[in-house]
């Protein structure tokens, strides 16, 4: 069963006098590889006096890179979506035959591009822990994948964080004050 969701989102700054906006980056497009079907976007910028790039960053998501020649009293953008949301097996997907049982090494070209995700920074007594009850051996590597989906969704709480920046995951694990129904 699928559903139509529609999105409409806008940031408005209004100022007490004309100013000249510095060039924007607007990250407010659906990427490419998102596997809901996106039935209408639009864009729509003010001051309508601009230049607009389209870029990718590395992980392939859409930025807007703005430009604007005059000043103005008002920035806004304005971003109407709709698409289609399927339900699906995140689970689905092809493995090379030397990748299906986990734990499996990487060439070492894959294992240098892979490096900032493979490396655990934070080595507080919680995330220890957690890491450890994690079984890594004699496992497929789809139910190695659906077992850790598992814990992870039994292990956290959706947070409403009041404080801005990045905490730590032994911060985070002692606000349980905030925990959302």
């Amino acid at each position: 069963m699928s559903m139509l969701v529609a999105l409409h989102h806008v940031t408005h700054y209004s100022y007490d006098r004309s100013i000249k906006l510095e060039p924007q980056t607007i990250r407010l497009r659906p990427a490419p590889h998102t596997r809901s079907q996106i039935q209408s976007y639009s864009l729509k910028i003010l001051p309508k006096k601009h230049f607009i790039n389209w870029q990718q960053d590395p992980f392939g998501n859409y930025l807007a890179r703005t430009v604007f020649p005059s000043t103005t009293s008002e920035f806004r953008v304005e971003v109407d979506l709709v698409t289609e949301i399927r339900p699906f097996n995140p689970f689905d997907f092809f493995l090379e035959k030397e990748c299906q049982q986990f734990p499996f090494p990487y060439h070492p070209e894959l294992r240098e591009e892979l490096a900032p995700y493979l490396e655990i920074k934070e080595r507080g007594p919680l995330l220890t822990s957690f890491v450890s009850e994690i079984p890594t051996v004699g496992m497929d590597t789809i139910s190695f994948l659906v077992e850790l989906n598992k814990k992870v969704y039994a292990t956290l709480q959706y947070l409403i964080r009041l404080e801005p920046g990045v905490q730590s995951c032994e911060e985070i694990s002692h606000k349980s004050q905030w925990v959302v129904p």
